[in-house]
């Protein structure tokens, strides 16, 4: 199983996209790291975020030819939890609903209820976790398994440092 955790990071035109793909949701390390740079990119959207952050992904996973079983993005899947699309969804779609989509958000959105919250690292605030192709309690319990002893994942935290470095210099 191919688990791709992304996240991507933006300065002024330009974005950063990381990958870092594992094979078991407990991995402490990469199986791979991938990188892509997009110049320009679509400006930000209030409301429409994923207009800017799904073309992207997409065009990591197809520059480096990825097949993954799941991808991890840092946000969320739906926005009230389960009806209203997020970034999430809309790649779940992208990839014609054959690819399991986790989202992992460190920040609470507005009509979130509190089923989706998970508790990582002794952490007195919950990341938030949404999912399509899996069941939310599944999708809980592995983002609950993943690496690390702090409330963001190691891998997870990994794709944020890489795209990061990806536009710096």
């Amino acid at each position: 199983m191919m688990i791709l955790s992304v996240d991507v990071y933006y300065q002024n035109s330009r974005a950063s996209v990381a990958g870092v793909s594992f094979l078991n949701w407990e991995d402490s390390d990469a199986d791979g790291i991938f990188r892509t740079v997009l110049d320009p990119v679509a400006e930000y959207q209030p409301g429409q975020f994923y207009l800017r952050e799904l073309p992207c992904i997409l065009k990591l996973i197809e520059e480096h030819d990825l097949h993954p079983d799941v991808v991890i993005v840092d946000g969320y899947v739906y926005l009230d939890g389960h009806h209203r699309p997020g970034l999430g969804k809309h790649l779940f779609d992208a990839l014609g609903g054959k690819v399991v989509v986790v989202g992992v958000a460190k920040r609470h959105f507005q009509g979130v209820p509190a089923e989706y919250e998970v508790f990582r690292g002794g952490s007195r605030r919950p990341l938030y976790v949404t999912s399509a192709g899996m069941p939310l309690e599944a999708a809980k319990a592995a983002v609950l398994s993943l690496h690390g002893k702090y409330r963001v994942p190691t891998l997870l935290k990994k794709a944020d440092q890489l795209c990061r470095q990806g536009l710096a210099g």
